[in-house]
């Protein structure tokens, strides 16, 4: 089962809609159901609850409304990336190397 912290993709009748993370699993008054406070990840964010059983939250397709309604993981992105080495203001070209390092510089504003 899913744990609180994690964060899902929710899709709504079979298209992604929001991401979401589990602020709580909680058990439901009927058996085998539980509440489950999502955070909407949207300007600004909603929390909302939902009492679903385990294999829903796991994952498999639900309904809301007559409307499906599925939780799909969102893998962790590991940045392979190695404290000792530099990064060039030209980028490299190679595996994880996709293009350039562009830095922030502060502009001054005139007025006109």
């Amino acid at each position: 089962m899913r744990r609180e912290g994690e964060v899902v993709l929710i899709y709504f009748q079979d298209q992604p809609g929001v991401f979401a993370r589990i602020e709580a699993i909680e058990p439901d008054i009927k058996k085998d159901w539980y509440r489950v406070t999502l955070l909407l990840l949207t300007l600004p964010t909603q929390p909302v609850t939902w009492i679903l059983r385990e294999s829903y939250i796991d994952g498999e397709s639900f309904t809301m409304d007559g409307k499906p309604v599925r939780l799909e993981d969102v893998k962790r992105v590991s940045l392979e990336y190695d404290p000792g080495e530099s990064i060039s203001r030209e980028g490299k070209k190679g595996p994880g190397r996709s293009g350039r390092v562009i830095p922030f510089k502060k502009t001054k504003e005139t007025n006109k």
